[in-house]
């Protein structure tokens, strides 16, 4: 016999994508998921970050969440539920406790071991398999480590990725230290590692200034369940650090890749497999790259691969290669595919365009991110003697705008809490 856990992440209820509700998707996953939990006969769930888009998720979001919970309860099955950095804290932990009633185990801040033993969950099946769970959600630099005047930005890195490291180590040595033989050791973060790929969706996170954290820091477990990054891999050529990426694409770029979840075997505590179970594509979405003239061509030709029924419709993410007018093109697109079963969701100039801009190009907000601004502000000054300014200005500002939605966040939460 074996124990067997399911590792998902990175669902993002609540999510609006271009103005499209992804609830119908996000429930035909959860069914899909209960389908895999039944046939596979799974101890575990374990859900390692960004349960929701957002600190303040729709009614709706968090219906899906507590129906989840309740539905695999009845299955005899356990949850682990990590927050991630799109979780509120919060709203997370308010009903942690009475989801505990129900054999789920929702850890939403990094603690010293000896004043918060709830990061080790210790798991066992019918037939006496066990398995403990070292569970850190997305790490807070307050949560593990205090600040220390007059250090420089390499010796405060260092010190929070020592921090990291030793918050690992301390919560496997506690583990083992109570474990009976033949338990498995699984562990989880919410974070980038080194080396990791990312997709449009994944905001870059900051752990106080440190941006990626070194496989080779992790301690020795027996499977390292991952969540942040959307796109499913292993991590450092060591198949039991692993990613299992987002079960529904969360941006166009996302589309190419089949999405999966990790179901993960041991045998007498050891991993004795590892197979991602692909998760069928619940909303038909492409990316047409071309010109207005190619077009409707294009277009029909992306619609003869796919199955459509009934009234199912095709998100499109439009990429002209051409065109002054943008605004007018928008209008002459909708106006070509009128025809056709699609939903046009964006259309903009080729990012080579969009990068190239001058003052008298017509670019709407809607087609640039707020990287793509700052990276074409940098492209106009001379930076050939000055890449290490380039490289600390560049870090700032993403450490400005991560402390920005954080601050965003922050403040929701404590609008709950007054309310």
């Amino acid at each position: 016999m074996a124990f067997r856990i399911l590792h998902t992440s990175d669902w993002h209820l609540g999510q609006h994508f271009y103005g499209k509700s992804r609830a119908n998707e996000h429930q035909q996953f959860i069914d899909w998921l209960l389908e895999q939990v039944k046939k596979q006969q799974i101890d575990a769930v374990i859900v390692a970050g960004d349960i929701f888009d957002t600190g303040t998720p729709p009614s709706y979001a968090r219906e899906m969440y507590f129906n989840f919970i309740v539905a695999l309860s009845k299955l005899n099955c356990s949850a682990v539920i990590l927050a991630g950095n799109h979780d509120s804290v919060a709203m997370l932990n308010e009903s942690s406790r009475l989801l505990n009633t129900l054999n789920c185990h929702v850890v939403v801040k990094a603690q010293d071991i000896a004043a918060a033993p709830e990061q080790l969950i210790y798991l066992e099946n019918a037939q006496q398999e066990k398995a403990v769970v070292c569970a850190v959600p997305f790490i807070r630099p307050r949560d593990i480590l205090q600040s220390t005047a007059g250090q420089s930005a390499k010796e405060k890195q260092q010190q929070l990725q020592h921090a990291i490291a030793e918050h690992y180590q301390q919560l496997v040595k506690a583990a083992k230290a109570k474990i009976a033989p033949n338990t498995a050791v699984i562990a989880t973060g919410h974070l980038t590692t080194v080396g990791a790929s990312c997709s449009d969706s994944v905001r870059d996170i900051y752990i106080g200034t440190l941006d990626a954290f070194p496989a080779s820091e992790f301690p020795n477990v027996d499977y390292l369940a991952l969540g942040h990054i959307h796109r499913p891999q292993i991590i450092g050529k060591q198949t039991h650090i692993r990613y299992c990426g987002s079960p529904i694409p969360l941006s166009f770029d996302e589309t190419a890749q089949a999405k999966s979840v990790n179901m993960v075997c041991f045998e007498q505590g050891k991993m004795s497999a590892c197979t991602p179970i692909e998760i069928p594509m619940f909303q038909a979405m492409a990316t047409v790259k071309t010109s207005l003239e190619q077009l409707e061509d294009k277009v029909a030709d992306t619609l003869a691969q796919l199955s459509l029924e009934g009234d199912d419709k095709l998100w499109l993410d439009i990429e002209l290669s051409q065109g002054d007018y943008l605004l007018d093109l928008t209008a002459r697109v909708q106006e070509i595919l009128a025809d056709y079963p699609v939903d046009i969701l964006l259309v903009r100039k080729a990012k080579k365009s969009r990068l190239n801009m001058s003052p008298q190009d017509k670019v709407t907000l809607e087609e640039l991110k707020v990287d793509d601004v700052f990276q074409a502000r940098l492209a106009l000054e001379d930076w050939s003697n000055e890449d290490d300014l380039k490289q600390r200005l560049t870090l700032l500002f993403n450490q400005a705008v991560e402390q920005c939605e954080q601050q965003n966040s922050d403040e929701n939460e404590q609008a709950e809490v007054t309310s």
